[in-house]
């Protein structure tokens, strides 16, 4: 079934498949793999397979219809709906899904936006859902910016999570939300506040929401300790800018 979440920007995560393969230095640490191992090994269903040999879980599809109460949700925290093993018929189905649920919204966030693009260009992309890409470094992670911003999405968002370096100057036209966040975890890189202080600077300076997740594992002193203890706060506040279309 669906599963309050504990990430900030979200309300409830929904998982129609599971499993997924790395593609760039974002997925170096990632979290999903390492909660899909303690998963697997106290026995939770959809976790069989492991991590890395994606599954299909079509027994989840209908879980959002069931529930009537407007809800925020992330779909796939613990995969890619835009993986390559995931057939377009089968994301076509969880697009169903999504537009039979207008009370809810839904956030789909993918490092593979490529693909994205080339299944929405032959859709009408529902008004509750919001499509976002990750963006880590300049290499990898602008370049999807720039293939999100063609697709006709009510909101398009970018996860700037893990930040691992200066982005630049960077085009944020046609995007409606930034979430920025360093990475947790043992093996963390760390994060430099200046490196915020640029995405920050352009949310402003483009009108563009700005929403700050957390520090992570390194802190703004440079110091390492628990995510818990280094916080969300960035210049003494939180920042949890949501789009004008929703509040959490």
């Amino acid at each position: 079934m669906p599963t309050r979440s504990n990430i900030e920007w979200t309300e409830q995560t929904w998982n129609p498949t599971v499993g997924c393969t790395k593609v760039s230095p974002g997925c170096k640490n990632c979290y999903a793999e390492v909660m899909a191992r303690r998963l697997q090994a106290i026995g939770v269903h959809g976790y069989e397979n492991g991590f890395l040999r994606l599954t299909l879980l079509p027994e989840r599809l209908a879980e959002p219809l069931g529930r009537h109460k407007p809800t925020i949700y992330f779909v796939n925290s613990m995969s890619d709906l835009f993986h390559d093993k995931v057939p377009f018929e089968y994301v076509r189905r969880v697009f169903d899904v999504m537009a039979r649920a207008p009370q809810h919204t839904f956030q789909v966030l993918t490092k593979r936006a490529a693909r994205m693009a080339e299944f929405c260009r032959g859709i009408t992309v529902p008004s509750n859902v919001w499509l976002g890409v990750s963006v880590e470094n300049r290499k990898h992670g602008l370049p999807r910016i720039d293939v999100l911003r063609e697709i006709d999405a009510q909101v398009r968002f970018l996860s700037v999570e893990p930040l691992l370096e200066d982005l630049g100057r960077f085009d944020l036209s046609g995007i409606h939300w930034v979430i920025v966040g360093g990475e947790s975890g043992r093996k963390a890189r760390p994060m430099k506040p200046e490196w915020v202080e640029n995405v920050k600077a352009q949310c402003d300076a483009a009108a563009v929401a700005f929403f700050f997740k957390q520090w992570g594992t390194w802190g703004a002193d440079g110091q390492k300790r628990s995510k818990h203890a280094n916080g969300r706060r960035y210049r003494g506040k939180v920042w949890d800018r949501m789009p004008a279309t929703a509040q959490l």
